[in-house]
Order: C-alpha cells, then sequence, then structure tokens
C-alpha cells in the first residue's frame, strides 16, 4: 500500500534560511519542526526534503557538503524524536527538470520510495515552493506570512511549519 508524502522544503522551513549554506555548523532548527514532523509521522506521511542548492552549481560549496548538511539536520532531528525519510536536492541553478518548481526531484521521490501523490502535500517557504505544488496537483502550505508574496494561491498560509501541519492534518488529510 502506498504512503502519501509530506513533501518539505529545507532553508527557510525546516531550519532558518541564512543564505547559501554548506556547513552543518550554520544550521539551525526552527521552533516547532521536531514536533510538527512527529505528528506528521504518527499521520502516516512519509517526511521527505526537496531542496534547491544552486550554491553547488555558484562554485561556493559541493554536492559533499549538501550531503553532510542534509545529514546533519538529519541527526539533529532525530535527537529530538523527529525524522527525515528521505532528502531529494537539485544542484543545478538552470536547464534542469529537478530545480523548483520543476517536478523532478518529486517524481523521482514518488516513483523511488512508491509514494501515494493524490494524498501527498507540499511545506515550503517560498513561491517556487507553492508553484511546486500546483505543478504536482497536491496542496500546498505557504510557511511564511510575509507580506509580498505572490506566487500560486497557497491552501493555507501558516505563521510556522507546526501551524501548518495542525491546519492540513484537521482539516485536509
Amino acid at each position: 500500500m502506498k504512503k502519501p508524502a509530506a513533501f518539505l522544503d529545507r532553508d527557510g522551513t525546516l531550519m532558518e534560511d541564512s543564505g547559501y549554506i554548506g556547513d552543518p555548523h550554520r544550521i539551525r532548527i526552527l521552533e516547532g519542526v521536531p514536533e510538527a514532523l512527529r505528528a506528521l509521522r504518527d499521520a502516516g506521511f512519509e517526511r521527505i526534503v526537496l531542496t534547491n542548492q544552486s550554491g553547488v552549481a555558484r562554485g561556493m560549496f559541493g554536492e559533499a557538503d549538501v550531503v553532510t548538511v542534509n545529514r546533519a539536520l538529519a541527526e539533529g532531528l532525530a535527537l529530538r524524536g523527529a525524522g527525515i525519510e528521505a532528502f531529494y536536492y537539485c544542484p543545478h541553478l538552470t536547464d534542469c527538470d529537478c530545480r523548483k518548481p520543476a517536478v523532478g526531484m518529486l517524481r523521482r521521490a514518488v516513483e523511488e520510495r512508491g509514494l501515494d501523490l493524490s494524498s501527498s502535500v507540499m511545506f515550503g517557504d517560498g513561491l517556487v515552493d507553492m508553484a511546486l505544488a500546483a505543478n504536482a496537483g497536491i496542496a500546498g502550505i505557504l510557511v511564511n506570512e510575509l507580506p509580498g508574496y505572490a506566487g500560486p494561491p497557497p491552501l493555507y498560509r501558516a505563521r510556522s511549519l507546526r501551524d501548518g501541519v495542525r491546519f492540513f492534518l484537521e482539516h485536509v488529510a
């Protein structure tokens, strides 16, 4: 039986977005993230991170650094009783089918992990995340209440990942 997925942006959704992050010492997990991830797990969702990492294409750090940061984030979450089933990243800047809002990373995750896309959701803090949700035909929860958002309309605008997960699980899932 296929499982639904909660697709999650990394920078600005799970951890502070402090620019191009190739150093695990810069990871700052956002408040409420472990609780939100545990609630998704308890509701039967796989937690899958989809992240654009153009710092690789820009020569700011290598793919090994992206893997190191992802691993350190996963370890930090595990210490708080939360988890991520898989990380997918796009190291490109242009001309690929995996850079959000294109659906390449998401489709790869669905195929590799046998996920139920029709019951899945995208949580992210920006336009590319909500555009990815729209392109994939799934619900999008915008984890960002800052003014000036001018992208595809999200299903819900949340104050935090915890708030967005609560809304989704109470009203949609």
